[in-house]
């Protein structure tokens, strides 16, 4: 039933006199969790743009637009699901002049690694040589350009991002790392608690990862170059994160630097209401909320994460957090969403019937896995994917398969969620 939902749009803008529609088309396929954050950014805004898929940029969607924004998210899972037909319209799209703006994952995706598309000379340096795990505020070096209109202060956040190698003079670096702040977080530690006790050489020995920010001091973060006739702007910084007034001026400098755009006057404050946690209240008596909320809860109570932001977790280094973080907060926007449409939930029973057919093994596997990586941690060191556990390692198999980039059962529930919160979210207007 979702799948014939996902595709009514409400039409694209009219083309203008000169055969553009401008604007921004906003790639959602594979984002997920980032997908969401950077929609909530941009309503919360009022900065203009459309959605569209990856099916839809296959059949020439991107036609007339000024700009393609795509959002955090694996790389990879997104050149997938474009394929070599939606890679050829992206990169056809940006060398007659369209601008490329990706952040996180949708920067890997422009690069020249393997699965990218090349629209800049830039690679991702090997998780060996880089600091794969960090996240929080990060102050920048910054060199002169418009995107830093009005900000006095370059500090900003990034969430377990790539780095990268920039093999081209004509790319140009608008900004590297500086130091890290205090209340971030190499993995689960403390930035400012470790420093603050003997530094960063015991733990990377025990963890066998780098972890020590100072490795990323003068990496470039932000770049930009030309694709043909386009501009191509790839952040591993987001902007887009809840609260972060910063972001949110650079996005207001990107979207008119990028696409002449500026901010509608009536902005939704998407990003500025209320989010609570709280397991009680009217969204939290729908069965469906209380399993996830139910999930979120044991993991608080077993000491294996807590809330950075309004939308992402930190967890403890043995566990897949992230995975449970974005299944809670997506989960949670549409019910609210649906709560708030009440004429026309009953047309989205049927794909919640699907979700919940996923959802229910999926969330029994998911506490009994919780509990047993809890006690491991006791026993000894586990990362994600590593423990000696054989029933540890049998429930991680099938909930998430021996990928890093999603499976097993979980990507076909978060497929499932996906479709039917982008369906919510792209029919809002008339519903």
């Amino acid at each position: 039933m979702t799948e014939n939902i996902r595709f009514k749009l409400p039409p694209y803008p009219p083309l203008d006199k000169g055969g553009r529609r401008g604007g921004v088309a906003f790639l959602w396929d594979e984002s997920f969790l980032w997908g969401l954050m950077a929609h909530k950014a941009l309503k919360g805004l009022g900065l203009p743009f459309n959605l569209v898929t990856a099916e839809e940029t296959q059949s020439g969607a991107l036609a007339g637009y000024r700009m393609l924004f795509v959002p955090g998210g694996w790389a990879s899972n997104k050149g997938k699901k474009l394929g070599e037909s939606g890679i050829r319209a992206i990169q056809d799209f940006v060398s007659r002049g369209g601008s490329y703006l990706g952040f996180c994952g949708g920067a890997g995706l422009a690069t020249g690694a393997k699965g990218g598309m090349g629209l800049l000379n830039v690679m991702r340096r090997p998780t060996s040589e880089r600091v794969p795990s960090f996240s929080g505020r990060i102050e920048l070096n910054i060199s002169e350009h418009p995107i830093w209109k009005g900000l006095a202060v370059p500090i900003f956040h990034a969430w377990w991002p790539s780095q990268f190698i920039v093999g081209d003079n004509g790319v140009n670096v608008l900004a590297t790392y500086g130091s890290a702040l205090p209340d971030a977080f190499s993995s689960d530690l403390n930035v400012g608690d470790t420093e603050d006790c003997g530094g960063w050489k015991k733990f990377e020995d025990i963890y066998r990862i780098n972890l020590d920010p100072g490795r990323l001091v003068k990496e470039p973060s932000i770049i930009e170059g030309m694709y043909g006739k386009g501009k191509v702007i790839l952040s591993l910084i987001h902007f887009d994160t809840p609260g972060d007034l910063n972001g949110e001026q650079a996005l207001v400098n990107l979207w008119e630097y990028l696409a002449g755009e500026r901010a509608e006057a009536e902005a939704q404050n998407y990003n500025k209401k209320s989010f609570s946690h709280d397991p009680v209240g009217a969204i939290h008596e729908l069965p469906l909320q209380n399993l996830c909320s139910d999930l979120i809860a044991l993991g608080e109570r077993n000491f294996l994460w807590f809330w950075r932001t309004p939308m992402l977790l930190q967890w403890r280094r043995g566990v897949r957090g992230f995975e449970y973080n974005t299944l809670y907060i997506m989960m949670k926007e549409i019910l609210e969403l649906m709560a708030s449409r009440e004429a026309g939930a009953a047309s989205y029973v049927p794909a919640l019937g699907k979700i919940k057919e996923l959802l229910v093994p999926f969330i029994e596997k998911a506490e009994r896995l919780l509990v047993l990586e809890r006690h491991a941690m006791q026993d000894g060191h586990i990362t994600y994917e590593r423990c000696d556990d054989d029933e540890i390692r049998a429930i991680r198999l099938v909930l998430f398969s021996d990928s890093k980039s999603y499976g097993g059962m979980f990507k076909a529930l978060i497929d499932e969620v996906d479709t039917l919160l982008f369906s919510l979210i792209s029919l809002g207007k008339e519903t």
